[in-house]
């Protein structure tokens, strides 16, 4: 299957993409579309679009990241930021518009696989993956296995709480690192977007990402975070100090001294080479390296 090639699809809450990536994790052509506020049909009509610009229909397999929660195996989906889905069943749409075998994973965990595949986790067993961006999501691998979780939404870091009694999240607590956070959060919270932020705003973001990073590591006996998304790679370089040494304060435990927390190493392509990987992993098939 060396030369075959999977179809990506990544589904955010504020755009959808599609890529056609090969067995090495390159992406061979994309296309990407803003996520249309309107209803469910016109999200997966977005979708379908980006999709059919891409594929060429010699793929043999379809991946998909999504936004959490969802059901085991992606059945049905409901992301908090994409409001007009609420147990949509988007593999089974999906089949049927591709003919293709259709694999779903959360989001964040694709970004996980794809890291360690071919980016800054790349040859590391134990680490957590983490998306800040429009929401706060994660993926978690240990002992080089990706952890599902009963309904496979294992490692959604971005509802840890972080401030007790903080502000109201979409899931309903308060508090959690995704209201506190996310795009989403912080527009909340300044009345600007994430992308106009001040140099307060850069550091309580940090911090409370570090604040959880460290939790993880205490939890769970792992020393390595990769962060992507456009919150965190677009603070850049004063964000990722500052969530460092939040971690250096907070993870004190013998295993979890010197956990490191670093930019995710596929930059804007990490979305749908780790789609790419959930349709590999799907069928069985390892990752082949570059």
């Amino acid at each position: 299957m060396a030369d075959l090639c999977a179809l990506a699809v990544d589904v955010g809450g504020t755009k959808v993409a599609a890529a056609v990536v090969d067995r090495r994790g390159e992406v061979v052509r994309s296309a990407r579309a803003p996520t249309p506020s309107g209803d469910a049909e016109a999200v997966f009509s977005a979708l379908a679009g980006v999709v059919s610009a891409v594929s060429d229909g010699t793929e043999v397999v379809c991946g998909v990241g999504c936004g959490g929660p969802m059901s085991l195996g992606g059945g049905t989906v409901s992301p908090l930021n994409i409001p007009a889905w609420r147990e949509f069943p988007l593999r089974a749409r999906l089949a049927s518009s591709t003919g293709l075998a259709v694999f779903v994973d959360n989001d964040a965990k694709a970004l996980a696989l794809g890291e360690g595949w071919r980016g800054a986790a790349c040859g590391v067993d134990d680490y957590i993956a983490m998306v800040v961006s429009t929401g706060v999501g994660g993926g978690i691998v240990l002992g080089g296995r990706l952890l599902d979780g009963a309904e496979g939404n294992a490692g959604h870091i971005g509802h840890v709480i972080v401030v007790p009694d903080g502000r109201l999240c979409g899931c309903g607590a308060r508090g959690c690192l995704e209201a506190e956070a996310s795009g989403t959060g912080i527009r909340a919270a300044t009345g600007r977007p994430a992308a106009e932020a001040d140099a307060s705003v850069v550091l309580r973001t940090a911090r409370l990402v570090g604040r959880a990073v460290a939790s993880v590591a205490n939890l769970l006996d792992l020393r390595l975070a990769v962060v992507a998304g456009s919150v965190a790679l677009g603070f850049g370089d004063p964000f990722f100090a500052a969530a460092q040494a939040e971690v250096d304060r907070s993870a004190r435990l013998l295993f979890s001294v010197g956990t490191q927390i670093v930019p995710a190493g596929l930059g804007a392509a990490g979305p749908l080479v780790g789609a790419a990987a959930v349709g590999w992993r799907g069928l069985g098939e390892p990752l082949v390296a570059p």
